[in-house]
């Protein structure tokens, strides 16, 4: 399979949100408004059911139904990539991978931290990877460094033996270690694969450093600012602004992760999509004084986009 996510190709890939009606069941519509509002925006591509989609609150079906309607909306447009693993045994880890492949995306999402346990090895984490490879055909596998249970950030020489096995063509990074990264991406220069950073505060220096983009919650509050860096990052004419929406980003880090995804399904209804902000995790209240900060954030955008000429989207 062609990798269209390569090092060569910068873009932005989503997180992709889940809305869910005020009795809890999966809001298909709500779905299709979201896929679409990071199509408009110009992603270019998406993951689906990942912890932004509250993928451990999901049961195994509604996992599979979430991609198939991601993969029918977006109708080959973008390429997609989604979460296949959950626990268990690698046999079974490996028939959900397998599940997840049938509904067309481009490569299946590993969880490294449930390939092995904390407290276990380098050496474990890493037979159970080839293992799994070896149970999954040729299925194209990604790694996400998933923060929950626990995060297990990959090493550069790990990733880069994973990647050379040709089987290894995307991987969400949430070390935060620039340099980690730096060594990562030298180590899996010339293969079929793409690096994607989910950390904002070094957001510009991990995109000149050779990453493929990123991916990050921010993109679920203003996905075209996010599209408007991967393609801006390195422009002199625009030093000034990429400066100015990098800090923008760092400023607002906080704010964006309080009581995430409630605050940003809420920030997407005040842009205009006509989803609840119910979420199954258990992340807290929207209180007066967070619905504050988050207006505060929606009028800073705002000015934001005007001063940059970013095209609104929705009102």
């Amino acid at each position: 399979m062609e990798n269209t996510m390569e090092n060569a190709n910068k873009g932005f890939i989503p997180v992709m949100l889940t809305p869910f009606l005020s009795n809890g069941k999966i809001d298909y519509n709500g779905l299709t408004q979201i896929t679409e509002t990071y199509l408009q925006a110009g992603a270019s591509g998406l993951f689906s059911n990942c912890l932004s989609s509250e993928m451990f609150e999901l049961s195994p079906e509604e996992r599979i139904q979430v991609i198939r309607h991601v993969v029918k909306v977006v109708n080959g447009s973008v390429p997609i990539v989604a979460t296949g693993t959950f626990g268990g045994t690698i046999a079974e880890q490996a028939d959900f991978v397998k599940k997840v492949s049938d509904c067309g995306v481009e490569a299946v999402i590993a969880i490294t931290c449930l390939l092995a346990d904390e407290n276990e090895s380098d050496v474990v984490f890493n037979d159970r990877v080839y293992d799994l490879l070896k149970q999954t055909d040729q299925i194209p596998i990604g790694f996400y460094e998933c923060p929950v249970p626990y995060k297990r950030v990959l090493k550069p020489r790990q990733l880069g033996d994973f990647v050379s096995t040709g089987r290894v063509i995307y991987h969400k990074d949430t070390s935060l270690d620039l340099l980690q990264i730096k060594q990562k991406l030298a180590l899996t220069e010339n293969h079929a694969f793409g690096l994607y950073d989910a950390y904002m505060g070094h957001a510009v220096k991990s995109l000149k450093s050779g990453s493929s983009g990123l991916s990050c919650i921010q993109g679920n509050y203003f996905p075209e600012l996010i599209v408007w860096l991967c393609d801006h990052y390195d422009d002199e004419g625009l030093r000034e602004e990429v400066a100015l929406v990098q800090q923008f980003l760092i400023n607002n880090m906080e704010v964006m992760h309080t009581i995430y995804p409630v605050v940003s399904k809420y920030f997407l209804q005040k842009r205009g999509l006509n989803i609840s902000t119910y979420t199954r995790r258990n992340v807290g209240e929207l209180t007066s004084e967070v619905v504050k900060a988050v207006n505060v954030l929606f009028d800073d955008y705002a000015t934001l986009r005007s001063d940059l000429n970013i095209r609104a989207l929705l009102s």
